[in-house]
């Protein structure tokens, strides 16, 4: 592996973690570093799970009041992302990459799409904040099944969910969202492991730059605003969905 690669990695894994605590997206840098240093779809679709974990963690970490003060409702919101996780990663693991690859640019555009839309799915105004709803209880399962398969836009589809289902303060809600990321990718891990399908070395060199990311990213989702930020994601999701309908 060249300098440029592991400059490339590392650069990923700071970047991703950092978008993924402001609101989400992260993937789409991660999967698209792995793709360019030759790791095969499902390799760099599992080994994003495995770079990214340790910036869910440190992003939920630097949020730890508000996650304490969910209390219960986290914890149940919890459990239904690990089942979901778990179903996910498991219908990834049993594809070839052939399949997944014919399958990446649409899920690829979808995710590009979901998020470029967050702004809208995400009222700028929340009602009032509330308990989840077994709809919105719902929809974070689906959600999670979704993030164990593949993940790109996961943390804007999982603020649309709390926002449109519980609202409250966006601080909470991003709280919230980190905490569930955190066991919706240990779930993911833990499958990916044992089927074999972890790149490891890609993913060492990533995760250190993960860790640094996740609380650089809780740290500007506090002070700087997000439209650059999300515009630069929307494009590199675009040329990421370009490649791999083209290539």
């Amino acid at each position: 592996m060249s300098l440029f690669d592991i400059v490339l990695l590392f650069s990923a894994g700071f970047l991703s973690s950092a978008v993924n605590a402001i609101a989400g997206g992260g993937t789409f840098l991660t999967f698209g570093a792995m793709t360019l240093v030759g790791v095969p779809p499902i390799m760099a679709n599992a080994t994003s799970a495995v770079a990214q974990f340790p910036g869910y963690i440190t992003s939920a970490s630097a949020y730890r009041t508000e996650i304490r003060e969910a209390g219960r409702e986290a914890w149940v919101l919890a459990g239904l992302s690990l089942a979901g996780s778990l179903v996910g990663a498991l219908v990834l693991v049993s594809m070839s990459n052939p399949s997944f690859r014919s399958l990446v640019p649409w899920l690829l555009l979808a995710a590009t799409m979901i998020f470029a839309a967050g702004p809208y799915l995400r009222p700028k105004a929340m009602h009032a904040e509330q308990p989840v709803s077994r709809l919105g209880m719902a929809g974070q399962f689906i959600t999670s099944i979704y993030g164990g398969f593949f993940g790109a836009g996961m943390g804007i589809m999982m603020l649309a969910v709390l926002g449109l289902t519980k609202g409250g303060d966006y601080h909470k809600l991003n709280a919230l969202k980190n905490f569930i990321a955190v066991v919706i990718a240990f779930a993911a891990i833990l499958v990916f492991s044992s089927g074999g399908v972890v790149a490891w070395l890609p993913a060492v060199i990533m995760i250190p730059g993960g860790a640094l990311g996740g609380h650089a990213g809780v740290w500007a989702a506090r002070r700087v605003s997000q439209t650059v930020i999300r515009a630069v994601v929307v494009v590199i999701g675009l040329l990421l969905t370009g490649y791999y309908f083209f290539s």
